[in-house]
């Protein structure tokens, strides 16, 4: 078979896991007539239960399930139901493994009726991941057809039949069922998800745009309901735009956080700019629970690189301490409107003003933050990225001769020649003294917040634009995320995604007689459309520093809460 053959064959094998039950009975109408499968769209195929369970959050469902309000197989079988139904909406997964999800949630029951109590914190919580990881007796192509039917390009090794990614053994020992792997750009290096196996995976909010990349899958399963969390990874914002994208919350944590051991990837062993494990949920609280969780299982003795650092929670009691009613300190922000490279579009503008007024609401402060050029920092980025002249991901299409995507092509179509050991030395040299010039610009700014520190966090937008276009995320290209994103992964920052509102055609209008910064300032203006991006979700990040997962992720959901109680 050729390799469109192969692919056909791999994209029919998972519709065809689908139980027949759960096939749509109508056609999938066309974003002109339907731009929204959201919400009333899909419930329409769900029965009251199935909404309610697949509508609480990932820190409701366990609730129930720890106690025994809910049975595993019942809440497992839902938000399997939902995700075949998202599949079939938005081309949304890689591989289906529910008739094993739902006799992993039955064992669980029969242990909840044994011993009576959980077996873990996340108890029947169902899990969905990202085609990096590995599970027992399920394929990961990560959208390479030369990959179907080995394992990561091998043939004969029977890996895939035994072989798990350290972070599924912790999350099937801490009580999580894993039920589906999600979608994926082939290579992981694009902002729109897009293969030749699956083909392209839409933002179900509006199907006229992407849904992000490359936890793409994630994104849009997650933005359906098809999934209470999942697990996803980023190197250039990767969990972030999704999130964003997506209306959803996300973390990248600081690299060593949580366990990667045992993932698959693209140019593994390129250690300048590291890949990290993160999720992707509905809720800040979701995102606390499955970290806390994954931390308490002490993953730095199954991985290397993980760092000895269980959950703190002084670290978040001290936020917690500042934002209370009455307290007399105060938090001080940094806001990045604008990166000076690409100028953002009119909802992301609105949505930065929007967090900016809830911070001053909540009695707390904001100061410009004008770091070291960007530009510098995405140079050094663009060279970690090329070091091996593509040679990898190549290889990976060398297997069965097909074809990258435009977005992957412009980088990696021709071989470039390979980094000398001295020149990669030469780019980590940069990209330490990279990190120590912003590490002190940040230590600047306390002799200007107010509070006797630097600033707490930096808020930033993502991405320009709410979604990309199909085929215009030119702007991402191989620096994974470019300006918006990659300064985050290059100094390691930690980053949390902030949903904040959506696109309201009649607010968020041109900006009439602007004038670009660049030809390609120009090409992201030219592409907002009013009419075309109304409704699509609208995000922001929150930065901030190494290792402040605790710290950034109660800041991000003190304001997610006083976005929902404040903001109209």
């Amino acid at each position: 078979m050729d390799w469109k053959a192969y692919a056909a064959q791999k994209r029919n094998s998972i519709l065809q896991l689908i139980p027949p039950a759960w096939k749509l009975s109508v056609a999938v109408p066309s974003p002109s007539e339907q731009k929204d499968v959201t919400g009333k769209y899909i419930q329409q195929f769900l029965t009251t239960k199935e909404i309610t369970i697949t509508e609480t959050d990932a820190v409701g469902i366990v609730q129930k399930t720890t106690l025994g309000q809910w049975s595993a197989q019942e809440v497992t079988e839902a938000f399997c139901h939902r995700a075949a139904l998202a599949h079939q909406l938005v081309n949304c997964l890689h591989e289906i493994f529910f008739a094993a999800a739902i006799a992993d949630a039955k064992k669980l029951d029969q242990y909840f009726a044994s011993h009576g109590k959980p077996k873990g914190p996340l108890h029947g919580l169902p899990v969905s991941l990202k085609d990096q990881f590995h599970v027992k007796d399920v394929e990961t192509t990560m959208g390479y057809v030369g990959w179907i039917g080995t394992f990561e390009g091998k043939k004969g090794t029977g890996k895939e039949k035994v072989f798990e990614s350290e972070m599924v053994t912790e999350l099937r020992d801490l009580g999580a069922v894993l039920f589906c792997k999600t979608s994926v750009p082939h290579t992981l290096m694009a902002g729109e998800t897009m293969n030749n196996i699956i083909e392209y995976t839409w933002n179900p909010k509006n199907r006229f745009l992407a849904c992000g990349g490359s936890s793409g899958g994630e994104g849009a399963l997650l933005g359906l309901k098809g999934s209470p969390i999942g697990m996803g990874t980023d190197i250039g914002g990767s969990i972030r735009i999704p999130a964003a994208f997506n209306g959803l919350y996300g973390i990248r944590p600081s690299h060593g956080r949580l366990p990667y051991e045992g993932v698959a990837n693209s140019m593994d062993g390129q250690n300048s700019i590291l890949s990290v494990v993160g999720p992707l949920a509905t809720s800040a609280g979701a995102l606390r629970l499955l970290i806390r969780g994954i931390l308490s299982r002490d993953p730095w003795l199954h991985d290397p690189l993980v760092a000895e650092i269980p959950w703190r929670h002084e670290h978040e009691q001290f936020i917690l301490d500042i934002a209370r009613a009455g307290s007399k300190k105060q938090m001080c922000f940094a806001v990045m409107k604008d990166d000076g490279i690409i100028h953002p579009h009119p909802p992301i503008r609105r949505a930065i003003e929007m967090v900016i007024s809830v911070i001053e609401k909540l009695g707390h402060r904001t100061i410009t933050w004008a770091p070291p050029s960007h530009q510098e920092g995405i140079d050094i980025a663009g060279k970690t990225f090329m070091f091996d002249g593509g040679t990898d991901v190549r290889a990976a299409f060398a297997l069965s001769g097909e074809p990258m995507a435009p977005a992957i092509a412009q980088n990696y179509a021709k071989q470039s020649p390979e980094y000398t050991a001295s020149q990669i030395a030469a780019t980590n040299v940069q990209k330490r003294q990279f990190q120590k010039k912003y590490m002190e610009y940040w230590n600047s700014t306390s002799t200007i917040t107010g509070t006797g520190r630097p600033v707490d966090a930096v808020i930033s937008p993502l991405a320009p634009f709410a979604a990309a276009k199909r085929d215009t995320y030119d702007y991402y290209g191989m620096y994974g995320g470019a300006w918006y994103t990659t300064w985050v992964n290059l100094l390691d920052y930690t980053a949390a995604v902030l949903p904040v509102t959506t696109v309201d055609k009649e607010v968020d209008v041109v900006d009439e007689g602007y004038e670009p910064k660049s030809e390609q300032d120009e090409m992201i203006h030219k592409t907002y459309d009013p009419e075309l991006f109304d409704g699509a979700h609208v995000g922001v990040q929150i930065v901030g520093r190494r290792f402040q997962e605790e710290k950034i992720l109660t800041i991000t959901e003190i304001l997610g809460h006083a976005l929902g109680r404040l903001v109209v």
